[in-house]
């Protein structure tokens, strides 16, 4: 896999998986094309989630007398659209059976950071006190006419002090991780399973 070249070893990851009633092809298509901050709109749970962390940024920035950054507000986030060079950047793809992706920053402790990177350089990253995520859509057959649709999100941080950081931020956080992935698959499933029908 794409994602096994781009970060072999990781500090930490969450797979989701979700079976969908239609082809790989369709899948796969849908999983470059679907508007991924629809999931957003689409669930009031991930909604709070999203809620719950800006408002734990501005009360950690009121703190520290400083004005938090966090992730830049998206109407829409398609990953066959996403650039070579910026914060979330395309990684490579091998159609129709994965596309892979990532991002940099430091996203622990209240003090969220994205960094701008290129593709190109992302497996050797390395400024210290930051993370890299690689992540992945990835289909297989499953049957003779369903799909498995796979999400994986894999992190390493750049030095030891981060990695000690971000570990204790994934304890906490990780099962809302797993709540936004799943809400990312059921909406690339429902749009799969739309053209599929409409095939």
């Amino acid at each position: 896999m794409l994602l096994d070249t781009l970060m072999p070893e990781f500090d930490a990851t969450r797979i989701e998986h979700l079976v969908v009633d239609a082809q790989p092809g369709v899948v796969y298509e849908a999983a470059i094309n679907a508007n991924l901050a629809d999931a957003l709109l689409r669930s009031q749970l991930v909604r709070a989630l999203f809620g719950i962390r800006a408002a734990w940024e501005r009360l950690a920035g009121m703190a520290r007398k400083a004005e938090a950054v966090g992730p830049p507000e998206m109407d829409s986030l398609r990953l066959g659209e996403l650039p070579e060079h910026g914060t979330w950047v395309a990684l490579g793809k091998n159609p129709p059976a994965e596309f892979a992706f990532g991002v940099v920053g430091r996203f622990w402790a209240a003090e969220t950071k994205w960094a701008e990177i290129d593709a190109a350089g992302f497996a050797s990253y390395r400024a210290p006190g930051f993370a890299r995520i690689a992540a992945n859509v990835s289909v297989r057959s499953y049957g003779d006419r369903r799909t498995l649709l796979t999400y994986e999100a894999r992190t390493q941080a750049t030095d030891e002090r981060a990695k000690r950081a971000f570990l204790r931020y994934w304890t906490v956080v990780s099962p809302g991780v797993g709540i936004v992935m799943r809400s990312a698959l059921a909406l690339i499933a429902d749009e799969a399973c739309t053209s599929d029908s409409q095939a």
